[in-house]
């Protein structure tokens, strides 16, 4: 078979985003200033970037929805930006998944109120690989799918189950980690051997880890590419990614190490940060997909995340991928320190 385009399963979700004109303290109240409803969670997010990052890229999703107006919503929506919803099912059993978004309008933070509906009964039956060309698989989030978390007697889960049947079909498996409370370790642990290439910011990789990056406050890139480094001993076939406010770094197996600073933003240009790491993760897929050096890859993720936040929405402000890397050419990036070659 031969593979092409990328399927994105996993936390399928509307956000509900409300724009506030500034963060109340506990049993104060705050205006709403705006408020609209998009597309949330990890396949929902990255699929709807990568059409618009490429328009006719061949897109796949995958997962489970409500009998309800919201997963009825999510598919109209994909079928408007040319994925294909073969692969979304749906069940009476709970509602569509959805998400509260509260944005700061005077920062940018963003606040969530999550009801996990049908993404906690998503389960490997539900997710079928076998029919699909896809070259890339796609999945998250560890940690908010509550059957696929669920470890078995013998240490394994869902996740590794489904990311080895997608490896033994031929496709590349990429995943994408969110900053929830949960055992990483015992979660994530079991899929990293059959991950190409794993995405995560700096709390995750200190909670997969254990290896703490706590330098007052500001991130140590020197931790940074040694847990990368340790990722990839755990089993990361080809490259960990972990991105942080003022950039990202990646390692590879084949041992090259990369610095990818983020974009000098300027602050009126940001309205709210809902989607940036899934829209970086979408920018670096498409890098991926196309057998892009991964220094371009790391350029083009900055540059996706960089757009997203110019809206208070997840995917609303992304662009083709040459206008993304635009703004790169416009606004400039941020100085990181060198990397070296061993990561140390």
């Amino acid at each position: 078979m031969m593979r092409n385009g990328i399927l994105c399963a996993g936390n399928w979700i509307i956000d509900h985003v409300k724009v506030l004109d500034a963060w109340p303290h506990q049993d104060g109240l705050a205006t709403i200033t705006e408020e609209s409803d998009g597309n949330g969670g990890c396949p929902y997010n990255v699929a709807k970037d990568l059409a618009k990052l490429h328009h006719g890229l061949p897109l796949y999703a995958a997962g489970l929805l409500g009998d309800d107006a919201d997963g009825r919503t999510i598919i109209a929506d994909c079928r408007s930006h040319g994925i294909d919803t073969t692969g979304l099912k749906f069940t009476s059993e709970a509602p569509t998944s959805y998400t509260d978004v509260m944005t700061d309008r005077t920062t940018g933070r963003r606040t969530f109120f999550h009801q996990r509906g049908t993404n906690a009964l998503l389960s490997t039956e539900h997710i079928r690989l076998d029919d699909c060309p896809a070259r890339l698989f796609v999945m998250g989030y560890f940690g908010l799918l509550d059957a696929l978390d669920a470890i078995d007697l013998g240490g394994s889960n869902g996740h590794a189950k489904v990311f080895a049947r997608a490896s033994e079909l031929g496709m590349l498996t990429c995943a994408d980690l969110v900053s929830t409370p949960c055992d990483f370790p015992a979660i994530v642990g079991p899929s990293l051997p059959y991950l190409d290439l794993l995405v995560l910011n700096e709390w995750e990789a200190a909670q997969l880890t254990g290896i703490p990056n706590d330098n007052h406050g500001a991130v140590n890139l020197n931790v940074l590419q040694v847990q990368a480094h340790a990722l990839l001993e755990r089993g990361v076939r080809r490259a960990v990614a972990i991105h942080f406010r003022e950039g990202a770094v990646i390692a590879s197996a084949s041992g090259e190490t990369h610095l990818q600073g983020s974009l000098n933003l300027p602050p009126e240009c940001i309205r709210g940060a809902a989607g940036a790491g899934d829209a970086f993760f979408a920018g670096l897929l498409y890098g991926f997909h196309e057998d892009w050096p991964w220094a371009e890859c790391m350029r083009l993720a900055v540059c996706s995340a960089a757009a997203s936040l110019e809206a208070p929405t997840c995917s609303d402000a992304i662009r083709p991928w040459k206008a993304c890397l635009a703004l790169g050419d416009e606004h400039g990036f941020r100085q990181l320190g060198e990397a070296s070659p061993s990561g140390q």
